[in-house]
């Protein structure tokens, strides 16, 4: 099986680039695509507060209910906030776009760091919390968290690099039944609670129990905020909805806030309703508990889990549709290496696929798959895309002041305050649990791809030429160096004299003997070329090389160009390579050091087949 068929095996058959459009998501596709990030986040979001509050005992429990009420409410704000920027700039890109366009390239790389970051830790920590659920319904699984990790991501991975629109198909079910069994738990639960199948009250706390501190408040909050996540990346995707491509966008979007806030609220609710604990092992979930206490240990709890494992899994989709595409958007801008912009031959950004891949596998294994390790890293960046974004259209409506721009920039104004606050406290509250790896982290890569921009901006305009100057006229001299007379360098010759007139074999000698015989051989053949013999008395062949390059550099006028032309035979397996042409890539790496010399290979292909 040739390369080709094997890649055509796994990822299918090539997509033309008219075929576009039709990989383009439908608001069906689009909602298990793009908002599998934030739906995901129900499943831990809860026990992240409760794991907060825990510190000072389960009495604190019932303020997790006013936290959670703060949490949807800055649900709220952002989905009308995105919905804005959806509007304003259809053609995606989301944070970076907004804070590109309204407060500077600067704050636009910062907006396109954070996200980046914040893609990669969504995929560690959505595929962390999948296998949590699967150790939950299966504790004999549980010495495999990174491996069953690892192998998730490179599914997702393989998926993804067979299109969008094949990888939404799959995707979908899945996030659909989650979508269904949530809904269920929620209705199955109220329906306890009402009919008064459940005990124990939820109630607003009316006092502050001892020990709880405005900081532990606030650890709560920031730790809950995960529910939020994921909500960006809908904006930065726009392109990629089918036409009405804003339209679509925006009701997607309003759609994972309705489901955001039901979902999220209605587990809070049960979770304090059920009385459920978390585990301070963390090998079974809060969502676990309240599924068995609202359906018991039967089919419907297992089927829930392994809802609830799919959609962890598949919130790293967000993040694999999320990161290539802000990468292409930033590879455009010279902020990100060329490579990010080309679509492989599904029409996949294959090269931002592998590479979240690989960062994500690198952090599953570090971490060792632990959900509550990586969440302290987890949102920082997206808040403060947030922010950034929310900031860059209050500058958007001040300035252009479109119809109704009080009201925009008071929505957009709520947003940047409230998600600052919450980087804020994410920093503080976080700092010595992981954030700090975030917060040196991202600077750093603000200066990496800075100098990625200088780079490309230096080699553009060194490039750059006048089209009204005429072309340079150029003299060559060609050099070959060869090692003997044979098919290799007979085939190379002949090339040479198509090329240049000004041609020089240049062969190195060990011993005088050598010399004679290859200068009589010479001779005997006589190609109408010159030959010159350089004895090494140290056995080198590159010096001695350089060195005559050098006074011939010396004789020939500045416009005249040095071609060196190396004879090389193409062997016909993999492992002939290790025992051929090693001169021949010493020379080339040494010459591409040099300026002003041209260097070429000539090949010549062998029919030898042991």
């Amino acid at each position: 099986m040739t390369t080709q068929s094997l890649k055509r095996l796994l990822l299918g058959r090539p997509l033309k680039t008219s075929e576009a459009e039709a990989e383009k998501m439908q608001i069906w596709k689009a909602l298990p695509i793009l908002s599998s990030d934030a739906l995901s986040s129900v499943a831990y979001g809860t026990e992240e507060i409760l794991l907060e509050l825990m510190v000072v005992g389960s009495v604190a429990f019932s303020f997790a209910l006013p936290v959670a009420l703060a949490i949807i409410l800055l649900i709220g704000i952002l989905v009308i906030s995105y919905r804005q920027v959806i509007d304003a700039y259809p053609q995606g890109g989301g944070a970076y776009v907004v804070a590109k366009y309204n407060l500077g390239m600067a704050w636009g790389r910062l907006a396109g760091v954070s996200l980046l970051i914040d893609y990669t830790l969504t995929v560690a920590v959505s595929v962390s919390a999948g296998v949590q659920a699967i150790t939950s319904a299966y504790p004999a699984s549980i010495p495999y968290i990174v491996p069953i990790a690892l192998f998730l991501v490179w599914l997702m991975v393989w998926m993804n690099l067979r299109g969008t629109s094949e990888s939404g198909t799959v995707f979908a079910f899945p996030t659909y039944l989650f979508i269904f069994c949530m809904l269920a738990l929620v209705g199955k639960g109220l329906f306890d609670l009402m009919s008064g199948n459940i005990v124990k009250p939820v109630s607003i706390p009316g006092t502050i129990p001892t020990g709880l501190t405005l900081f532990i408040i606030l650890k709560a909050f920031s730790s809950g905020c995960s529910a939020v996540t994921g909500i960006e990346a809908i904006s930065n995707a726009v392109p990629h909805f089918r036409k009405p491509s804003q339209k679509n966008a925006k009701l997607t979007m309003l759609t994972l806030g309705i489901l955001l806030t039901i979902i999220f609220g209605g587990v809070t609710v049960l979770a304090l309703a059920y009385g459920a604990t978390p585990d301070p092992t963390g090998n079974t979930s809060v969502l676990s508990m309240v599924a068995e206490h609202a359906f018991g240990r039967g089919a419907f709890y297992f089927i829930t889990q392994l809802a609830t494992m799919a959609i962890l899994t598949l919130a790293a989709n967000t993040s694999f549709n999320g990161f290539p595409i802000l990468a292409s958007i930033m590879a455009q801008d010279k902020n990100f290496p060329r490579m990010f912009m080309n679509r492989g031959d599904r029409l996949a950004y294959n090269y931002g696929i592998i590479v979240l891949g690989i960062l994500s596998s690198i952090l599953l294994i570090v971490f060792k798959g632990k959900t509550d390790l990586l969440i302290p890293l987890y949102a920082i960046g997206v808040f403060l895309s947030f922010t950034l974004s929310q900031t860059g259209l209050v500058r958007k409506w001040l300035q252009e002041r479109p119809k109704g721009w009080q009201r925009k920039i008071l929505i957009n104004g709520i947003g940047a305050i409230v998600t600052l606050a919450v980087v804020i406290i994410f920093c503080i509250t976080k700092f010595t649990e992981g954030a700090w790896i975030v917060i040196v982290a991202s600077p750093i890569l603000l200066w990496m791809i800075t100098k990625v921009y200088k780079h490309y901006e230096a080699v553009a305009k060194e490039l750059r030429v006048n089209l009204e100057e005429p072309l340079p006229k150029k003299g060559s001299v060609i050099i070959i160096p060869v090692a003997g007379i044979h098919r290799v360098v007979v085939s190379t010759v002949a090339y040479a004299k198509t090329l240049s007139p000004n041609i020089i074999v240049f062969y190195v000698a060990f011993s005088d003997e050598d010399a004679e015989k290859m200068e009589a051989r010479w001779e005997q053949w006589n190609p109408g070329v010159r030959l010159v013999i350089f004895k090494s008395r140290y056995r080198s062949v590159t010096k001695p090389l350089l060195e005559f390059i050098d006074r011939i550099e010396k004789r020939v006028e500045e416009k005249d160009v040095i071609t060196v032309l190396l004879p090389q035979f193409i062997v016909t397996k993999w492992w002939h390579r290790l025992l051929h042409n090693q001169s021949a890539f010493r020379i080339r790496s040494i010459l591409l050091a040099r300026k002003d010399i041209v260097i070429s290979t000539v090949p010549y292909h062998l029919h030898e087949r042991d």
